[in-house]
């Protein structure tokens, strides 16, 4: 079967029986990050792709505004783990007809968002490809507590976000380069106070249904309590990915207690639905970024 037809959720599933999880705190299968104990806090790892025509488009941005974009997705993951940025390893794959001063240009974005997150580039690799270039980024840091998957979560718990959603979604559409910094402040105080968290790197709608593949609880997501940023509509807000905003679910006291909203709860019912105030289901034609599709 083409990867179209099988789509991300099941390639991954059909690969969990080949991935190690001796030895590993949250492992393969439980969330985007790979959680180690360690003396003292807990180790964090995730890894993140950056595609050249998919993720960055040297016809309208720099290739410094690419370098720092594609650390600030990486980043994400590491704040929603509540993570404090360490090292990182960038694999670097380009097609010869590449400008040596845009490689280093790069870098150089890399660089700049490293120096005000604390974490230093400490190698990679680079190596030749046809095309396009693809930028590959391991990205280390450490937690003071045992953060929680998203296999973890549970049924009747609230869910919020950090902030109004779509900012993305217009930079894109206005081809306008935003560098909005990872939430890695928001995220240690969201975990200390003991949420689960998660980066919002495919859209609203689709982190949600990765909660759901991880747990089996659903969600039911109130279209009218969604946040949406100055000039995107609520659907722009669900589907939006590369938004630095997380989303986090826990007891809805919990959430108020931080500051937040709660738009929506964990169900018993696996699917991910929108409602709108009158608790009825709504179609919505776009759920956000399928690898694949």
């Amino acid at each position: 079967m083409r990867l179209g037809e099988l789509g991300e959720d099941e390639l991954l599933r059909r690969l969990l029986p080949y991935l190690a999880t001796d030895g590993v705190e949250i492992g393969a299968g439980r969330d985007d990050t790979a959680v180690f104990a360690t003396e003292p806090g807990y180790l964090v790892i995730s890894c993140d792709a950056s595609v050249e025509g998919v993720h960055f488009d040297l016809g309208w941005m720099s290739p410094e505004d690419a370098g720092w974009k594609a650390l600030a997705m990486a980043l994400g993951d590491l704040a929603a783990k509540g993570a404090t940025p360490t090292h990182c390893l960038a694999m670097l794959a380009l097609p010869a007809s590449w400008d040596g001063d845009a490689v280093v240009a790069l870098y150089r974005g890399m660089a700049e968002l490293g120096r005000s997150t604390g974490i230093g580039i400490v190698g990679g690799d680079t190596t030749a490809t046809a095309g396009p270039a693809i930028l590959g980024l391991t990205v280390m840091g450490m937690a003071r507590q045992r953060p929680l998957a998203r296999a973890e979560v549970l049924p009747g718990w609230a869910v919020g976000v950090t902030g109004p959603l779509g900012s993305a979604a217009i930079a894109l559409r206005d081809r306008r380069v935003q560098r909005l910094p990872p939430l890695l402040d928001e995220g240690r105080r969201l975990n200390d106070a003991g949420l689960c968290c998660g980066d919002i790197s495919d859209g609203l709608l689709r982190e949600l249904d990765k909660f759901a593949a991880s747990s089996g609880a659903g969600c039911r997501l109130r279209l009218d309590q969604v946040p949406a940023f100055a000039g995107a509509t609520v659907l722009e807000a669900l589907a939006s990915g590369e938004e630095v905003e997380l989303v986090c679910t826990g007891p809805a006291d919990l959430l108020k207690a931080v500051g937040i909203q709660p738009i929506g709860q964990l169900t018993e019912d696996p699917r991910v639905v929108v409602v709108d105030g009158a608790g009825n289901e709504v179609e919505v034609p776009l759920r956000g970024y399928r690898h694949f599709a």
